[in-house]
C-alpha cells in the first residue's frame, strides 16, 4: 500500500487597503488630537483588523487584547521613557562630564536589562490574547533563563566582534518557538548558527557584488531560513511549516510599493501594508495531518502588555 501524499494548509491575508486606510485616518487623527495618548487603542484596532483578516485552513484568527489593556502598559513605557529624560537632563544641569558619562552607561545598562523583560512580557501578551478557533497561544518561558540566554549572547557577540551573532539570533529564537504552545500542540526551532552565517555571508558578498540587487533574494533566504527551521508537532505528529517565498517576488514587490509610496505622496501605505501582508503571510505553509478539531484549552489568561510597549519602544521584531 502506497504512503497518501502529505497534506499542506496554508495560511491567507484578506484584508484590503481601503479599509485599512480608514483605520489609520482614525488613528492617526486621534492620536493627533490625544497628544499620542491614543496609541494603544490605535494598536488594538490594527492588530485586530490584521488578526480577523489573517487565516489558516479557512478559519481567522482573533486578538482579544484591548486598548486599555495596552493603555497600561503603555504608561508604563512612558514613566521609563521620562525617567532617563530626568537622569539626562539631571546630569546635563551638573555641569560634569565624568557624570554625563556615568549617566549614560546606566540608561544603556538599563535598556539591556529590558529588552529581555521586553521579549518576555511580550510573548506572554501577545499570545494570550491571540486565539484560533477559540483556542489560544500561549508562552511558558521562563525570564531568568532568557535574560541569562540574552546576557551570554550578547557578551559572546561583542567578545567576536559579532560573529557570534548568528549563533545568539537562533538560540534565542529556539528559546521562544520551543517555549510556545498552541492549545495540545508544541513548536520547536531547528535553526543552526553556523548555516545562518555561512547564509549571512553569501548574501552580503553577491549584495555587494550585484549592487544591492542580490538584497532581495537575501531577505527571503532569512524568511525562508526562519520559517523552514520552525516545527509544529500535534499529538506526536511533526508539522513541518514551509515556505514558497521568493527573491524575484519580492523584488517586484518592493518596486510596486516604492512607487505607491513616492507616487501618492505616503498616502498608499495602507495599500502598500496590505501588500506586503499578502505576500509574506501566503507563501506559509503547514504540511502534515494537522486536526483542528482535537485542539485543547490549555493556556491562562495574561493581560500585562508593558512588555508588548516596550518592545514597540524598542523597536523590537520577536517572531
Amino acid at each position: 500500500m502506497e504512503d497518501s501524499k502529505p497534506t499542506f494548509r496554508q495560511f491567507s491575508f484578506t484584508g484590503n487597503g481601503t479599509d485599512l486606510f480608514k483605520i489609520y485616518i482614525i488613528n492617526w487623527l486621534l492620536t493627533i488630537v490625544t497628544l499620542g495618548m491614543y496609541y494603544p487603542w490605535a494598536k488594538a484596532a490594527l492588530l485586530k483588523y490584521n488578526y480577523s483578516h489573517t487565516f489558516f485552513d479557512g478559519t481567522p484568527f482573533e486578538f482579544h487584547g484591548t486598548g486599555k489593556e495596552i493603555f497600561k502598559g503603555f504608561i508604563k513605557v512612558v514613566l521609563y521613557v521620562l525617567f532617563v529624560y530626568a537622569i539626562i537632563f539631571g546630569l546635563q544641569f551638573l555641569g560634569k562630564p565624568s557624570y554625563m558619562i556615568i549617566g549614560i552607561g546606566v540608561i544603556y545598562l538599563l535598556t539591556f536589562l529590558l529588552i529581555p523583560f521586553a521579549i518576555h512580557g511580550s510573548m506572554r501578551y501577545r499570545s494570550s490574547r491571540s486565539s484560533w478557533r477559540g483556542i489560544h497561544f500561549g508562552y511558558r518561558g521562563n525570564l531568568n533563563e532568557l535574560i541569562k540566554l540574552y546576557t551570554m549572547g550578547v557578551l559572546l557577540s561583542i567578545v567576536t566582534i559579532g560573529i557570534y551573532g548568528a549563533w545568539f539570533v537562533n538560540d534565542l529564537r529556539k528559546y521562544i518557538i520551543s517555549h510556545l504552545r498552541f492549545g495540545n500542540i508544541k513548536f520547536d526551532y531547528h535553526g543552526q548558527g553556523g548555516a545562518y552565517f555561512w547564509l549571512n555571508v553569501k548574501g552580503f558578498f553577491f549584495t555587494v557584488f550585484s549592487f544591492g540587487i542580490y538584497g532581495f533574494w537575501w531577505a527571503m533566504d532569512r524568511f525562508n531560513f526562519f520559517v523552514e527551521n520552525s516545527y509544529a508537532e500535534q499529538d506526536g505528529k511533526s508539522l513541518p511549516i514551509r515556505s514558497t517565498a521568493k527573491g524575484s517576488d519580492f523584488l517586484l514587490l518592493s518596486i510596486v510599493n516604492m512607487l505607491l509610496i513616492v507616487f501618492t505622496i505616503g498616502l498608499a501605505l495602507p495599500w502598500v501594508v496590505v501588500r506586503t501582508m499578502k505576500f509574506f503571510v501566503s507563501n506559509i505553509w503547514v504540511e502534515g495531518n494537522f486536526d483542528g478539531n482535537s485542539l485543547i484549552q490549555t493556556e491562562e489568561s495574561y493581560k500585562d502588555a508593558a512588555g508588548e510597549d516596550m518592545a514597540d519602544y524598542l523597536d523590537l521584531n520577536l517572531i
